[in-house]
């Protein structure tokens, strides 16, 4: 009978359980005899993994609310060194959460446990010396995209491009007559998303900006509805407040971003991951972001990448617009949206071409680096 693998992982956040239970999932299918030890959430739970303190603990955003807990992540860090240590996994799979799991990853392979790291951190775009870090800290680096696994592959860090688990999750072509009539709107609406993006501090930023935009958009093309899925229910509280004596036709969505995305013409979205689910779901788009004035001047003097958005960075070329600060205004936005309502092919022809490419099946890639790096292929 085949001896048994010890896997230890630690995921920070919800988006990091789930890329943790597709990866523990592949890995049984592979080897049966696995047995699975660290942190996770409810989905790696699932799979097998009793977390040895609840991963929402790590899931700390902003320089002051880690200040504020910096004790406490420490404290747990140092703990975990020494618990997986005296266990003695096969290998630590670091997901995502650099700040917490590259130094971790660090002491665990000193103590000559192998160590992978899933996601790159944006490494390639600013804080480009972090690079030694990762070379010191992991075995094998996983990347969800191929321009990063190119970027290690220049700075001597042992890759792999395993591909992003969305690009097989969402289809090559989805249904939109079927979103259409889930939404109550017809096939001959002109219809615009709008992502203002689902934390706090981006809906703030950027709400009230892209609900101006719609009104500007409207008088352009008068007939035009709008659809904007909410997070929660914090934001769509805040996104009713921004909606009191405006007067648009705009269908608030509790969730279902990807019903959105599949149902809509065109989409207004801010900067982020959400960018890559409208590519997959092939909707034309515009990029806006804004930041505190202070943070912009800081990051255009550290950021190293030409572009800011997922499809453009992916396409290596300016392929959708991206309005940035103080260019990203109403007028702008809707004048940069109003032709994709009519013509997105330039894009989705690209965009396509980006899904087949990131469709590689990537929790059954990634189980399969790990076992080779453990020599269990």
């Amino acid at each position: 009978m085949a001896a048994t693998l010890r896997v230890a992982l630690v995921a920070g956040e919800a988006s990091g359980d789930i890329l943790g239970a597709g990866l523990m999932q592949a890995l049984k299918m592979r080897y049966p005899q696995v047995e699975f030890l660290g942190v996770g959430g409810p989905r790696m739970g699932a799979e097998g993994l009793v977390s040895k303190f609840p991963m929402e603990r790590l899931a700390v955003m902003g320089l002051i609310e880690v200040l504020g807990r910096l004790r406490e992540l420490l404290g747990r860090r140092k703990r975990l060194i020494a618990e997986l240590i005296a266990a003695k996994p096969d290998v630590f799979i670091g997901i995502d959460a650099p700040d917490f799991n590259l130094t971790l990853e660090l002491k665990l392979r000193e103590a000559g446990i192998k160590t992978v790291h899933y996601v790159s951190p944006s490494v390639w775009a600013w804080r480009q010396k972090r690079v030694l870090k990762i070379r010191q800290a992991c075995d094998l680096m996983l990347t969800l995209f191929p321009f990063e696994a190119r970027f290690y592959l220049d700075h001597q860090v042992p890759v792999r491009f395993v591909g992003h688990p969305l690009a097989n999750t969402i289809p090559l072509q989805a249904d939109r007559a079927g979103a259409r009539e889930a939404l109550g709107m017809g096939l001959e609406d002109a219809v615009v998303a709008l992502l203002p993006g689902s934390r706090g501090g981006e809906v703030a930023r950027l709400g009230a900006l892209f609900l101006d935009a719609a009104e500007r958009l409207r008088a352009l093309r008068p007939g035009v509805r709008f659809v904007l899925p909410c997070a929660n229910a914090e934001r769509r509280a805040q996104l009713e407040a921004m909606l009191v004596d405006r007067d648009l036709p705009l269908l608030l969505l509790d969730g279902r971003s990807h019903e959105a995305l599949t149902a809509c013409d065109a989409v207004l979205i801010a900067s982020g991951t959400a960018t890559l689910e409208a590519l997959l779901h092939k909707r034309p788009m515009v990029v806006a972001y804004k930041v505190a004035p202070l943070t912009y001047r800081i990051l255009k003097h550290l950021v190293k990448s030409p572009y800011i958005s997922l499809p453009n960075l992916l396409a290596e070329r300016m392929l959708v617009p991206e309005l940035i600060q103080d260019a990203a205004t109403p007028d702008a936005l809707a004048q940069a949206l109003a032709p994709l309502l009519d013509n997105g092919a330039v894009q989705t022809e690209g965009f396509d071409t980006i899904h087949r490419a990131l469709r590689q099946d990537a929790s059954q890639q990634a189980a399969d680096a790990v076992l080779k790096l453990v020599g269990r292929a």
